[in-house]
């Protein structure tokens, strides 16, 4: 019983009653214009006093809304109106404007709908309350007056007045009932008329991928450029600590390194978050790139007592932009990467070429204890992985049989750059 009452009483029965209303009073002004169309035509000069008549010009004001719902800004509207009042989810409901002839012919159909539905139970809620709240009474005010109201000989009977509180709650209840049955007609056309088309499920699906790799890219950049940052400042700082007594030039350097890493890393953040910005700001640093700041990223690296070889049999200078910038982005992943498997001052050896039409990019290091299982490794490996396969190329990393951890990515010179 309390499921029924909830049913038909409950906050979404109300809200969707509140919806009904509303749709009412959209109608009243076209069925005035109807009513200005049916007088004329049928020779009545109280067209509100005939109910056939009411009917008629709610009839003729239908097509009307119809054709003013061709408006771009009403699936808007009533897509917002739908989903506060019938508790429609906003993803299965469209809130841009009807541009293409469907879109325009389902709102002008859902619009029809709504206020159809509204209309009817908008005078039905006028007009059942106060004859309802009568039939309550009626027993009351006959038995107070001591007469049976002028009512008509057939109803003027002891029964009638017994039954008549029955009959008003009755239709107080088929009131709610029917309100609460074309609310959730309502509700349930409103995903199919109001709803976004293939089209539109299409370009919001492309918008989100677009946020979703603007999120990943900014991701890669926070951790290989922060990251590698925390883990050759440590390093330094770590050896510089070692040092501190017995070689206070290393430690000059390593502390000179830690600046220079830490101002980089800095600059490259704001360059990082600029992604979040409408367009960079003035004087935001510049992306690194292969060719203007690997070796910078080598001495830094090195400072930390690392010893990293490098061997570049490439033109860095001829390197498109694109494949620059991510190329240096895997290398100083790659050292990342080797900072934590190498073991004290292991050496790390990283060669760049230009083999076949190819960059190929490969990081090799001594591991210290168990080598590590998985060679997928954490989000730094899936990041390089992620920007090889962006430009068309692979990466793979691992230990090898001679028990060094082994990175090896290829990038095409040309391709999706």
């Amino acid at each position: 019983m309390s499921a029924f009452a909830r049913l038909l009483f409950g906050r979404r029965a109300r809200l969707r009653w509140i919806h009904l209303i509303l749709g009412g009073a959209l109608a009243m002004p076209y069925v005035l214009v109807g009513s200005v169309v049916i007088g004329p035509a049928t020779g009545s000069t109280d067209v509100f006093g005939s109910l056939p008549l009411q009917l008629a010009s709610f009839g003729v004001g239908l097509p009307l809304a119809a054709v003013t719902s061709l408006f771009p800004l009403t699936r808007p509207l009533e897509s917002a109106a739908v989903r506060w009042l019938c508790g429609v989810e906003a993803d299965r409901l469209a809130l841009t404007p009807a541009r293409t002839r469907g879109e325009k012919g389902r709102t002008a159909a859902w619009f029809t709908l709504h206020l159809g539905f509204g209309g009817i139970i908008a005078g039905m809620s006028l007009a059942l309350p106060p004859f309802a709240a009568m039939l309550i009474v009626l027993p009351v005010l006959a038995e107070l007056r001591g007469d049976r109201l002028g009512l008509p000989e057939v109803l003027d009977h002891t029964w009638v007045l017994a039954l008549a509180p029955v009959a008003g709650a009755a239709s107080l209840v088929a009131l709610a009932g029917c309100a609460a049955g074309c609310g959730a007609v309502l509700a349930r056309w409103a995903p199919p008329l109001l709803g976004p088309t293939p089209r539109e499920r299409l370009a919001a699906a492309e918008a989100r991928a677009a946020d979703l790799a603007v999120r990943n890219r900014l991701a890669r950049e926070l951790h290989d450029s922060v990251g590698h940052a925390l883990s050759a400042v440590t390093l330094q700082a770590s050896a510089a600590r070692r040092v501190l007594d017995s070689d206070p030039e290393f430690v000059r350097e390593a502390l000179a390194a830690i600046e220079d890493t830490t101002r980089r890393t800095v600059g490259e953040l704001d360059a990082v978050l600029g992604v979040l910005r409408e367009g960079d700001a003035p004087g935001t640093a510049p992306a690194p790139t292969l060719a203007a700041d690997l070796d910078g990223l080598l001495r830094r690296t090195r400072a930390g007592g690392q010893r990293v070889s490098a061997t570049v049999d490439a033109d860095a200078e001829a390197l498109p932009p694109l494949l620059s910038r991510e190329a240096y982005r895997i290398v100083q992943e790659g050292l990342s990467n080797a900072l934590k498997h190498a073991g004290e001052r292991a050496a790390v050896e990283l060669r760049i070429a230009v083999t076949g039409g190819d960059l190929e990019i490969t990081v090799e290091n001594p591991v210290d204890g168990p080598a590590p299982s998985r060679a997928g490794g954490g989000h730094g490996l899936r990041g390089i992985a992620d920007r090889a396969r962006l430009l068309g190329g692979t990466a793979t990393a691992g230990p090898t049989a001679t028990r060094t951890w082994r990175l090896h990515v290829t990038l095409p010179m040309t391709g999706p750059l």
